[in-house]
C-alpha cells in the first residue's frame, strides 16, 4: 500500500490510522507513526496507550526529550522485535533507528515533511512495507494528481456524528471589547478559549500583533487565567502548558500557530484569530479546526482591521460561509493559485511548464486517464521522448529530483 489518506480537520483520520496499526501488529509486523511535532506525536501515543490492549509494546521516540539512556535501550528493543508501534518525529528515520520488521508506516500531516524524509523511513520497511501518509489540509482533485500521482487516494468526507459545525465571525479590532464580553460568557460557562496571534514579538516592520503583548494585555483583563505558548518555548514547558490547559487549569491560551496542527482540546470551544487577514484560507480553517472537537456549540472569531483588500474581504467571507475543508482548499487555489497553496513556494517545486492545475485541470484528468491506459497495457514509452525537448532537460531533472 502506498496511500494518502484525505480528511478534514477532525474527522477521524487518527482513529483509521490506529485501526491499520493494530491490524499490522497483529499480523506479526511493527508499526511507525511520524508526526510532524512533538505535541502531536506525543498526543498520538498517549490515545494509542489509552485504545490499545495492554500486551501491545508502545514507545515513543524524540529529538529532544528522551534522555540518551532511555533512547539506547528504546533502539535496541527496536532492534529485538520488543516494540510493537513507535511514535515520534523526523527522530525516527535516522540512521540509528533499525527495526526487526517493519510493516506499516502512518505519516501525520505529510506536508510538512520532505520527499526524501519520508522515503529514508519507507527505505527502512524495504519492499514489503505499507505506507500510509494522512493529511488534514484538503487537497483539490487537480492538485491532488499532479502531487501524488503514484499513490491510491482515500477520502474521509463527513465528520464524527456528534461534531456541530463551528459559527465563524468576523470582527473589527477596534471592537475588541465585545470580543472580551463573549469571552468572559464562554468561560463563566466553564469553556476555554484559544487566542492566536501571527507573530511572537513585536516587529517595527510587520503590522502583526505580538503574542507576548497580548498575553499581557488578557492577563490584565482576565488575572491568573491566562497561559503562552509559542515557537520559543521550551518542549518540557510546552507539555506543561498544554497539559494543563487540557486539565482545565486556566482558560485563555495565548499562541502562535504552532497549535495549528492536530492538537486536540475537547473543552476549547472558542478560537480567536488577530490579524485573520494575515493568513492563507487553509490555514485559517486548520486553526479553526483546533475547536469543535467536542460536543458544545463552538465558535470563530476572525479579528482584522479595517483596510482589508479585496482578497482578504473574499477569503473571510468564504470561511464564514462553509466548514467543507475541500470547498475551501478549490476557492482557496483560485484565490492564490497552486503554487502557494502547500507551502510549494517554500519547498522549491517549480511552476508547471505546459499546463495550470486551476485552468487546465481537464488535462490534468485526461494525462491520469492516459497514465493509467499506458501502464496497464504496458506500452513502450520510447515514442514519447521527444515530447521531453519541450523542457529545457536541466529544468526537468532538476523538477523530478
Amino acid at each position: 500500500m502506498f496511500r494518502l489518506l484525505q480528511g478534514d480537520v477532525g474527522s477521524g483520520k487518527t482513529i483509521v490510522s490506529l485501526l491499520a496499526a493494530i491490524n499490522t501488529i497483529n499480523s506479526g509486523f511493527q508499526v511507525a507513526f511520524m508526526a510532524p511535532t512533538e505535541i502531536l506525536a506525543r498526543q498520538h501515543f498517549n490515545l494509542a496507550k489509552k485504545l490499545f490492549p495492554k500486551n501491545i509494546n508502545i514507545s515513543l521516540i524524540s529529538g529532544k526529550s528522551e534522555y540518551k539512556v532511555k533512547k539506547k535501550q528504546i533502539l535496541q528493543k527496536l532492534e529485538n522485535n520488543k516494540i510493537d508501534i513507535i511514535f515520534g518525529t523526523h527522530a525516527i528515520f535516522q540512521k540509528k533507528v533499525i527495526f526487526k520488521k517493519l510493516g506499516l508506516i502512518i505519516i501525520d500531516e505529510q506536508h510538512k515533511f520532505g520527499v526524501n524524509q519520508r522515503k529514508t523511513l519507507s527505505d527502512k520497511g524495504g519492499s514489503n512495507c505499507d505506507v500510509l501518509l494522512m493529511t488534514a489540509t484538503p487537497i483539490p482533485r487537480t492538485l491532488t494528481m499532479t502531487i501524488y500521482g503514484d499513490m491510491d487516494i482515500s477520502i474521509i468526507r463527513e465528520k464524527p456524528k456528534n461534531r456541530k459545525p463551528i459559527k465563524t465571525y468576523s470582527k473589527l479590532e477596534v471592537k475588541i471589547e465585545d470580543v472580551l464580553k463573549f469571552i468572559r460568557k464562554e468561560i463563566n460557562l466553564g469553556n476555554q478559549i484559544f487566542w492566536v496571534c501571527p507573530l511572537i514579538e513585536e516587529s517595527k516592520k510587520l503590522d502583526h500583533s505580538s503574542a507576548v503583548k497580548k498575553y499581557e494585555y488578557l492577563e490584565s483583563k482576565f488575572p491568573n487565567q491566562v497561559s503562552l505558548l509559542h515557537g520559543k518555548t521550551d518542549v518540557n514547558e510546552k507539555n506543561e502548558i498544554l497539559n494543563n490547559f487540557l486539565n482545565n487549569k486556566f482558560k485563555i491560551l495565548v499562541s502562535t500557530t504552532i497549535i495549528e496542527v492536530g492538537i486536540d482540546f475537547p473543552n476549547a470551544n472558542t478560537i480567536i484569530i488577530e490579524n485573520a487577514n494575515k493568513f492563507g484560507l487553509s490555514q485559517l480553517h486548520q486553526l479553526r479546526g483546533r475547536v469543535g472537537r467536542g460536543d458544545k456549540d463552538s465558535t470563530c472569531i476572525l479579528m482584522f482591521k479595517s483596510n482589508l483588500s479585496e482578497n482578504a474581504k473574499k477569503r473571510i467571507k468564504i470561511l464564514k460561509d462553509t466548514n467543507d475543508g475541500f470547498l475551501i482548499s478549490e476557492e482557496d487555489m483560485k484565490l492564490r493559485g497552486f503554487g502557494d497553496i502547500l507551502g510549494f513556494k517554500q519547498s522549491g517545486v517549480k511552476n508547471f511548464k505546459l499546463a495550470d492545475p486551476i485552468q487546465n485541470s481537464d488535462l490534468f484528468l485526461l494525462a491520469e486517464k492516459e497514465m493509467r491506459r499506458i501502464e496497464k497495457s504496458n506500452e513502450d514509452i520510447s515514442k514519447f521522448k521527444p515530447l521531453i525537448k519541450l523542457y529545457d532537460r536541466a529544468d526537468i531533472i532538476n523538477d523530478i529530483a
